[in-house]
């Protein structure tokens, strides 16, 4: 049973949610500003966090900065309604997707759902051997590990979120071939998921600035205006 963390300053929101999940066989923990949610989890963390971003004491920007720090766990932002500078900036901090108030209870069920199957295929080894995608991948200065959920360049360890690694290894699998928007949309969400263009190119932006931390010239990953990205191994 997943254990799901809701953070919000809504009680109404608290509630109706936390119904909806436990009718779907989650398990709930709800807190009411993100200072509360920071202090439980730093004694221990829940599978997924969904964080409203306007919060007393401390508002979810400022969590989610803090949760990046140690972990990588799935993270979904709620969002009003038309603030689009709060949905940029979320998905460039490194939340994994964001959903808009007022929402439907049953769309963030979905995505709840979609980022917990893409962590799991990340993590398992059921069968006992390894699938291509399960399979160590060196690509010039690029090593990734799907099994360990890990990721180096030129031998220094990049920090990325299940959303960020699964883009870098559909465009590193294929070197030098392009993908559309909407191929690195099939790859980062299930189809009855509907994100835009501005996902994923937050997405890949804040992927580029990471692997950047570890060389401050990597130019791996290339636009092609109107087209999609392209991985380019030198």
């Amino acid at each position: 049973m997943s254990k799901i963390a809701l953070v919000d300053d809504d009680r109404n929101i608290l509630t109706s949610v936390a119904m909806t999940l436990e009718a779907e066989g989650f398990e709930v923990e709800t807190y009411n500003d993100g200072q509360a949610a920071l202090d439980a989890f730093n004694k221990k963390l829940p599978d997924m966090a969904v964080l409203d971003i306007k919060m007393p004491r401390m508002d979810g920007m400022d969590l989610l900065q803090r949760l990046r720090q140690k972990t990588q766990m799935p993270v979904i932002f709620l969002t009003s309604k038309d603030d689009e500078i709060d949905e940029v900036l979320g998905l460039r901090m490194g939340a994994d997707d964001y959903v808009k108030k007022p929402f439907s209870q049953r769309l963030l069920v979905e995505r709840i759902r979609t980022l917990l199957r893409r962590q799991d295929a990340l993590k398992s080894d059921e069968a006992g051997t390894e699938a291509p995608e399960t399979k160590v991948m060196d690509r010039g200065d690029l090593r990734m590990d799907p099994l360990r959920h890990a990721v180096s360049w030129k031998g220094k360890d990049v920090s990325l979120t299940v959303t960020e690694f699964l883009l870098l290894q559909a465009l590193a699998q294929r070197p030098g071939f392009v993908k559309s928007r909407d191929q690195l949309m099939d790859v980062a969400y299930d189809d009855q998921v509907y994100v835009d263009d501005r996902t994923i190119d937050s997405h890949i932006k804040r992927l580029r600035k990471k692997m950047r931390t570890a060389d401050g010239d990597f130019a791996a990953i290339e636009t092609l205006y109107g087209i999609g990205y392209r991985y380019n191994e030198e």
